[in-house]
């Protein structure tokens, strides 16, 4: 039955793909598509199809992916419903690093910002497993004080410099809009060892689950679990960030819907969060790009006010499922 369900929301996410690269401003059909691969002439809707849609698409499948697990894992290894990716201060190293690119080296560009804010969510991360080593509660409190603390030097600078704010605000809303396949090319390694990751730690996330006493009593290594699923958030997270920006509330609910669907095993929490969050992600995107007409709202925008009241059902429901 979980199988079957499962195979539903993959149609799913590949409906709204395909509606991803067809619906905007102008509407394409399904030829279109086919023909600017199978028989490209040049022209204008193949170019957009070829250069905008796609990419678009396969950066937020690509990010989706990456958030839903970032996220799963984060409330696995912190063992806190609420928790997300920005709780390892993973966005804010991320937004910090790209302003410091933006006043430093002039970034004006997602091809630009990608290695800034991946080596900004990278350090920041350490820096949050480094200081919270030891127990779920410090890593979590060591995520708070670093976003805290990595937010304040990004304000500073985004008031001292005019010129980085008005980049970085376009940013830090989150948006798919100035996707290229290049960055997907750059973040795929990434978000696959991230991936590969993750979903190694399964077995590990059930038993943490139960305690530390009780994961080591079923033969766990408590610093070793937490040290792969700390790397695993922080690839996945900073990839995901440096393409489409830091996208709020995508790894916050959708494990939650995920085990919803699914129970708390994380064998199944890991799958479905990689199909529900690309799902959400893409059609927050089209969304944004309907209601908005002949402009758009970024997609970051879109999964904010989506997201906030769904997590607040799910909660009055009482169906988050104890970790």
């Amino acid at each position: 039955m979980t199988l079957r369900r499962l195979a539903v929301a993959l149609l799913v996410l590949a409906v709204v793909a395909v509606g991803s690269v067809l619906i905007g401003t102008e509407h394409l059909g399904v030829g279109v598509l086919v023909d600017a691969y199978l028989r490209p002439d040049g022209s204008d809707a193949q170019l957009v199809i070829r250069h905008l849609r796609v990419p678009r698409t396969l950066t937020g499948l690509l990010a989706g992916v990456a958030l839903g697990l970032a996220g799963a894992v984060t409330q696995g290894l912190t063992r806190n419903p609420l928790a997300g990716p920005e709780v390892l201060g993973v966005n804010a190293g991320a937004a910090l690093a790209v302003v410091i690119g933006i006043a430093t080296a002039g970034l004006s560009s997602v091809s630009g910002y990608v290695w800034f804010a991946f080596a900004g969510a990278a350090l920041a991360g350490l820096l949050t497993a480094v200081l919270g080593a030891g127990a779920p509660v410090r890593l979590a409190l060591a995520g708070v004080a670093v976003t805290a603390m990595l937010g304040g030097v990004t304000s500073a600078l985004t008031l001292l410099d005019a010129s980085a704010f008005a980049e970085y605000r376009y940013w830090v809303v989150g948006s798919l809009s100035a996707a290229t396949l290049s960055t997907v090319v750059q973040a795929l390694p990434f978000v696959a060892l991230g991936a590969v990751l993750a979903l190694a730690s399964a077995r590990a996330l059930n038993a943490t689950a139960l305690g530390d006493d009780t994961a080591r009593a079923l033969g766990q290594h408590l610093a070793r679990t937490r040290a792969v699923a700390a790397i695993a958030v922080v690839l996945l997270t900073g990839a995901a960030v440096a393409m489409a920006g830091p996208i709020a509330f995508v790894g916050l609910t959708v494990p939650h819907i995920a085990r919803a669907l699914a129970g708390p095993d994380y064998r199944w929490v890991l799958p479905w969060s990689m199909v529900l969050a690309p799902t959400l992600l893409l059609a927050a995107d089209v969304l944004g790009r309907l209601v908005a007409r002949p402009m758009e709202l970024q997609a970051g925008i879109v999964t904010a006010v989506l997201g906030a009241p769904v997590f607040i059902a799910l909660v009055r429901r009482r169906r988050l499922v104890a970790l």
